[in-house]
């Protein structure tokens, strides 16, 4: 079921493998909502959305730079809904992955209603000589997963 009462955005770096756009495709579905990258936007236009959703895949132990320099961009706000995905090759520490950008988005006033990560597939540096890592991921466990959390950012969006 969409609810149409919010408008919802979705930020989106996926280059190498295209494994976090599988993500953000199953997030857009359910919480109908726009993609776009952070060259496609102006900071002051995300004032107009309720709901943001900012994701990458991890590089370097953090979100992609064009998001992180997208957040440090960002206009000061008040309390606004936001989530944070990404897909990684390792995907245990996740929440300190996602502390450059957290912390970014919250000193901005961002209100962080949960965050989402699944492993990726990953041929970064020697990874490649061995054939890579997290082959065939995400997979339809950590499609299933993403509509999941879709499905509660839906219910948590609305009993906000």
């Amino acid at each position: 079921m969409k609810n149409h009462k919010h408008k919802t955005l979705l930020v989106l770096v996926s280059i190498h493998h295209k494994n976090t756009e599988k993500i953000a495709n199953v997030f857009a579905k359910i919480l109908d909502a726009q993609i776009k990258t952070p060259r496609q936007i102006n900071p002051e236009e995300l004032q107009k959305y309720n709901l943001i959703g900012f994701g990458s895949g991890i590089y370097d132990e953090k979100h992609h730079k064009a998001l992180l320099t997208l957040a440090d961009k960002l206009p000061q706000v008040s309390k606004n809904k936001a989530f944070i995905f990404s897909t990684s090759g390792y995907t245990g520490e996740f929440a300190k992955a996602h502390s450059p950008l957290r912390d970014k988005l919250q000193a901005k006033g961002y209100f962080i209603i949960d965050e989402f990560n699944c492993a990726g597939f990953n041929t970064n540096s020697f990874l490649r000589f061995i054939g890579g890592m997290n082959k065939n991921r995400p997979n339809a466990k950590d499609l299933k997963y993403a509509e999941e959390f879709a499905q509660n950012i839906l219910k948590t969006y609305n009993d906000t």
